[in-house]
């Protein structure tokens, strides 16, 4: 007779309260921080931490801090991590870094405390349901009703918010639940391996349609950042001639800026990049959103007639906007191995030769070629005041040393960053991937943490920065080696960009932080950053290059020109 038991399943109950049992089950899902800002419904977590010294709680002052933290950690590490908020009102506060969170699919684990079961329902001070609060922005949501489900569903959460498409999950803990006693069997987490290649029919279908393209081009997303597939990628544009763009929303570090194929970012202007891909017949995107853009305009970014082809793991995402002629769900570092042989094996002679007549053209107008151009052109801007916002991405770009890592959160100011900043590892990049701002104060700490042996430059608005500014001290806290950036131009450039193109004489109203303007060296100061304002451009390297040498939290208030002449 055949055993089907799991030979690696837990059989063995220990006696434990729901509150200890939670942190040890995170810590058996290789969780090592728990970021959070606790409250009463909360406090028993808290009592808890006592009997794990080993979990590392990391103290957030707002929950959307928290959250952000939790998302940072997640993208640069690749883990699981875990968050705790308290009840409805601070699973409210968090809702927009849970949107940031869900559209850059970090697997994440947040947790928030509830009142008790049955007190619930005398709706007392603070409560509301939150299960449906939580729904719209994760995978899963459940509400723990018995301490004997707490194993199963705490790695059931893990097992979801871990396989791809990865992304977010919501427990909620009522108190009763966590102060519980009971024999626990507390099991042993699961993974899904979903790193799956197509079929050999279906990578020489996908082969033999790009080495026909008359003039194939292809489109990095931020699956070949996750899966640090940045050179295979490389190597596929290389075999194929074909130019590399990345993808509109510059989730991450996407493609290597330097390879000769680049041609560097397309932007979010539908004109723009419909003149930008006119000239080709396929379009490949790799682990990437098909041309998602912002405002609406009446010209479609998609050139007519052109081929779509795609490889991605997210099924949502596969000829949603536009239809597909090949569509492949799959991991997009397995495909492109196991692609490049064959591409390799039916490319004949005159193709190779042909990709690489096609490498020569693109060189003479690749992001190395465009960087050495935009550099000479701003370089005759280097000594006006207000700074150049070009300027300060540019000096920026020239003073990180190699093993920086950038978090962009600047918007108008750091539109130039891409063109000045090198791509040249899958962890050195990470920007804003929902649209929402208020991710990169608290992402950094985050990454920092999950990268603990890099320095963080945080390149931020001051709009941004104003969403979040309260991560400063647990960056003081942590002691974490982050230089912020506050690219200061007093105003919400964006918007009074987009109100001058639909209305070119439409006064700017509720678009100035001028009076009274923030004081962020004061801001920083108070919360135990240690920050200088930078007004010349000629002291920005200098202060950059000492803020990165401190070793610790730092920030700089650079001013720069809000572009309708203050």
């Amino acid at each position: 007779m055949n055993d089907f038991r799991n030979p690696h399943r837990s059989t063995q109950t220990v006696s434990t309260t729901g509150r200890s049992a939670f942190l040890g089950l995170l810590e058996s899902e290789g969780v090592e921080y728990l970021f959070g800002n606790p409250g009463t419904t909360e406090l028993a977590i808290m009592q808890a931490l006592g009997e794990h010294p080993q979990m590392g709680y990391v103290l957030g002052l707002q929950e959307g801090i928290v959250v952000a933290m939790a998302d940072g950690y997640a993208r640069a590490s690749n883990r699981l991590a875990a968050c705790n908020v308290h009840v409805a009102p601070g699973l409210g506060n968090a809702m927009g870094s849970l949107f940031n969170a869900k559209w850059y699919g970090s697997p994440m684990l947040i947790t928030a405390g509830q009142q008790e079961q049955g007190h619930g329902l005398m709706e007392p001070l603070l409560y509301d349901p939150l299960v449906p609060i939580a729904q719209p922005m994760v995978k899963w949501a459940i509400e723990v009703t018995r301490v004997q489900d707490l194993p199963r569903i705490v790695h059931r959460a893990a097992k979801v918010a871990t396989t791809p498409p990865t992304g977010p999950v919501f427990i909620s803990l009522p108190g009763d639940i966590l102060d519980a006693e009971a024999a626990l069997d507390l099991a042993v987490p699961s993974r899904v391996d979903a790193a799956s290649r197509p079929s050999d029919r279906a990578l020489e279908r996908l082969a033999k349609r790009l080495l026909e393209a008359r003039a194939p081009a292809l489109i990095a997303g931020h699956e070949l950042c996750t899966y640090d597939a940045l050179a295979e990628a490389g190597e596929l544009a290389e075999l194929l001639g074909a130019p590399v763009y990345q993808q509109t929303v510059p989730y991450s570090a996407q493609y290597l800026s330097e390879h000769r194929a680049f041609l560097g970012a397309l932007t979010r202007n539908q004109q723009q990049v419909r003149a930008a891909l006119e000239p080709y017949d396929v379009l490949l995107f790799l682990g990437a959103d098909v041309l998602r853009m912002s405002v609406f305009h009446r010209v479609d970014p998609m050139p007519d007639g052109v081929s779509v082809l795609q490889i991605a793991e997210r099924d949502w995402e596969l000829a949603k906007n536009y239809p597909a002629e090949i569509a492949l769900k799959a991991n997009v570092k397995e495909t492109l191995r196991a692609l490049l042989p064959v591409i390799r094996t039916l490319r004949s002679p005159e193709r190779a030769a042909q990709a690489a007549r096609r490498l020569a053209d693109i060189e003479k107008q690749n992001w190395t070629a465009k960087r050495q151009r935009l550099a000479q052109e701003v370089q005759s801007a280097a000594i006006t005041k207000p700074m150049d916002p070009r300027v300060a991405m540019m000096r920026i770009a020239e003073t990180l040393p190699a093993d920086a890592v950038v978090v962009d959160e600047g918007v108008t100011a750091t539109y130039s960053l891409p063109s000045f900043l090198p791509i040249r590892d899958a962890h050195c990049y990470y920007g804003l991937a929902s649209g929402g701002i208020g991710f990169a104060m608290s992402g950094a700490i985050g990454i920092s943490l999950a990268l603990p042996q890099r320095p963080v430059i945080a390149i931020v608005g001051d709009g941004s920065a104003m969403y979040s500014i309260q991560a400063l001290w647990t960056a003081a806290n942590l002691k974490r080696p982050i230089t912020y950036v506050i690219a200061n131009n007093r105003s919400y450039r964006i918007l009074k960009e987009r109100l001058k193109a639909r209305q070119n004489d439409a006064p700017f109203i509720g678009m100035d932080m001028r009076e009274p303007e923030i004081d962020f060296v004061g801001l920083a100061r108070s919360l135990g950053v240690p920050a200088l304002r930078i007004t010349d451009p000629a002291d920005l390297a200098s202060a950059l290059r000492a803020g990165i040498e401190s070793g610790g939290p730092n920030l700089l208030d650079v001013s720069v020109a809000d572009g309708f002449g203050g």
